[in-house]
């Protein structure tokens, strides 16, 4: 496997730490309450109005225009694509050039030789003969023309891979260390990251509907065959009774997702190459002293991104909201999940991310709000070494990677 060098913005973490234990679920009834609706944001209209992210992309998809409507477009960053135009050739009075964005899912950054030979060609058949790595361990394929989307994302299906929840109002692709260490705690690392990346994805039909006709494509996602041990179906619908699942198609996300984009890192004690505290939930491994997983410590709240000079809209460093044993860690992270669904802004979108939310209520607040979906204490977090940002990993003699700044 080769396994993609992730291109990392490090920023020294800021977080203070939690000094009290949180409060039994039972005092906490008060904050179940969801706000009264507002006026909301005309995306969530359309999200509502696509039926599970299917329209009006079945329709456009169909006729001879070389783009999309507007609407279109909110819809279609759910299946991980972007319409752009060809800047250079813009001209006054003359149509944009009008072109297609791919983004492909790869949780923990992982991809095989035979995928990226299908991305390489792909990008040269159909984009601009280029492939972009990301900050967020993944490749972007650039330059695609609207009659040739489906062929591509068809033949990435095939491949293995996935371009579903790239973009959008979803959990975004999960980035963890891309050290290729053996230790027990990575390999937790990379297992985790692909269970989360599963639990979270959109259930929606309409990714096959669109772009394989309704195909069943004989092969599953790479990534799917680490954790086929797992039932991550029965762990999304797992019900706990205290509001997390819905009774509709999207059990986690419901009919209009979550109010912004959400992110998600995972890491090990010692390595902030993920630069953990700038993602909306942070994970860090916790192991027992034979190697085995004892669960999470979990950060929430941060993000870098800002409104010029918009003084409501600002960076955050993540705060951090307790440990959890690993055996409770998916009904966590699904009540973190609920509490932004259910309590983010989705009437002003420059502060629908879930830090704003943990900003205005405190830590301490959303922590009980959280506790009251999870319905079991949260632990204080555990104790960690400091970070290590960049540089050869020790102990290696003979390095054979290395970690670098983007």
């Amino acid at each position: 496997m080769i396994r993609v060098l992730a291109l990392l913005l490090l920023v020294a973490p800021v977080a203070s730490f939690m000094r009290s234990p949180a409060r039994p679920a039972a005092r906490w009834s008060m904050v179940l309450e969801k706000p009264a609706n507002g006026k909301l944001h005309k995306n969530e209209k359309l999200k509502i109005a696509s039926k599970g992210l299917l329209h009006p992309l079945d329709s456009e998809f169909k006729n001879d225009e070389i783009f999309v409507s507007k609407d279109a477009v909110q819809i279609l960053k759910f299946h991980g694509s972007y319409m752009q135009d060809n800047r250079e050739n813009r001209a006054p009075k003359k149509q944009k050039e009008f072109q297609f964005m791919l983004r492909l899912k790869m949780p923990a950054g992982e991809l095989s030789a035979d995928l990226y030979r299908t991305l390489d060609d792909l990008a040269t058949k159909y984009g601009q003969d280029d492939l972009r790595a990301t900050t967020r361990s993944t490749f972007q394929l650039h330059g695609v023309l609207k009659a040739d989307l489906k062929t591509v994302i068809n033949t990435l299906m095939k491949a293995g891979s996935s371009t579903l929840g790239g973009c959008g109002d979803v959990n975004r692709n999960i980035v963890t260390s891309p050290a290729p260490i053996a230790k027990p705690e990575y390999e937790h690392m990379r297992r985790w990251t692909k269970i989360i990346a599963e639990l979270f994805k959109p259930q929606s039909q309409a990714f096959t509907e669109l772009w394989a006709e309704g195909e069943k494509i004989g092969t599953v996602e790479s990534w799917r065959h680490d954790i086929a041990d797992v039932d991550v179906d029965s762990l999304i619908r797992k019900d706990n009774g205290c509001g997390i699942i819905l009774d509709k198609p999207e059990p986690i996300y419901g009919d209009t997702y979550l109010p912004r984009k959400f992110k998600m890192a995972m890491t090990v004690p010692g390595d902030n190459s993920v630069d953990l505290y700038t993602n909306d939930i942070g994970l860090v491994v916790i192991t027992n002293p034979d190697g085995s997983l004892d669960g999470f410590n979990v950060y929430v709240g941060g993000g870098m991104g800002r409104t010029h000079n918009k003084e409501s809209t600002f960076a955050r460093a993540a705060d951090p909201l307790g440990f959890v044993k690993a055996d409770d860690a998916v009904e966590l992270l699904k009540a973190i999940i609920a509490t932004q669904r259910d309590h983010g802004d989705r009437e002003i979108r420059a502060n629908a991310r879930m830090k704003y939310l943990v900003h205005k209520m405190g830590i301490d607040a959303f922590r009980r709000l959280v506790g009251s979906y999870f319905g079991k204490l949260i632990e204080p977090v555990r104790e960690l070494p400091d970070w290590k940002y960049v540089g050869w990993p020790q102990p290696l003699r003979r390095p054979k990677h290395v970690q670098f700044v983007h």
